[in-house]
């Protein structure tokens, strides 16, 4: 348990900075541009290591927190859709990405919901909870700050095409094939 939640908080700590103190993470990012991606990129490297070595060691002896009718997987698996979707677009701005504001954001929150639907392990409960909680404060904290550009090609109607269609692509390939192998969980369908 201890490798796990300091696995979460390696992770989700290094991707509060901004919300916690965005002056110091634009003078860091001023000062040594690389050192801190650098920095920022090892923690949460490490932070995603611990996660997943505390969450295998963490399944090993389950707690059982609820249970939930087997349709909920469908309406997981129709979340996830959008949740692949959104993951794209900020990179391939357009209307979807003017309208959504903080697509990524979206793409957590409901990424997370929708496996707190399936998932009733205590495991799973903390470390979906945990993204679901982040998300909802990372958003708020975003009324408050000025938004920071992506790289990304310029905004363009064709890009939401092509946003959908990777969507699409990515949610059909996680389900069928990747899931079960990045993940080690093989999706019933």
């Amino acid at each position: 348990m201890v490798i796990f939640i300091t696995g979460l908080l390696l992770f989700l700590g290094v991707h509060s900075i901004s919300i916690i103190n965005e002056d110091f993470r634009t003078r860091m990012v001023e000062k040594y541009k690389i050192g801190w991606k650098l920095i920022y990129s090892i923690i949460s490297l490490v932070g995603i290591v611990f996660i997943a070595k505390g969450y295998a060691s963490l399944r090993l002896e389950p707690v059982l927190l609820y249970t939930q009718p087997y349709w909920v997987r469908h309406l997981t698996y129709l979340l996830m859709l959008p949740v692949m979707v959104l993951f794209v677009v900020p990179y391939l701005p357009g209307k979807i990405k003017q309208v959504t504001k903080h697509p990524q954001l979206i793409a957590v929150k409901l990424w997370a919901f929708s496996h707190l639907l399936v998932n009733g392990m205590m495991a799973d409960v903390i470390l979906f909870g945990s993204f679901l909680i982040w998300a909802i404060i990372a958003r708020v904290s975003f009324n408050k700050r000025e938004t920071r550009p992506l790289p990304s090609l310029k905004p363009s109607k064709m890009n939401d095409i092509i946003a959908i269609i990777l969507g699409v692509a990515l949610t059909i390939t996680f389900v069928l094939y990747l899931h079960s192998k990045l993940i080690g969980m093989p999706l019933v369908v």
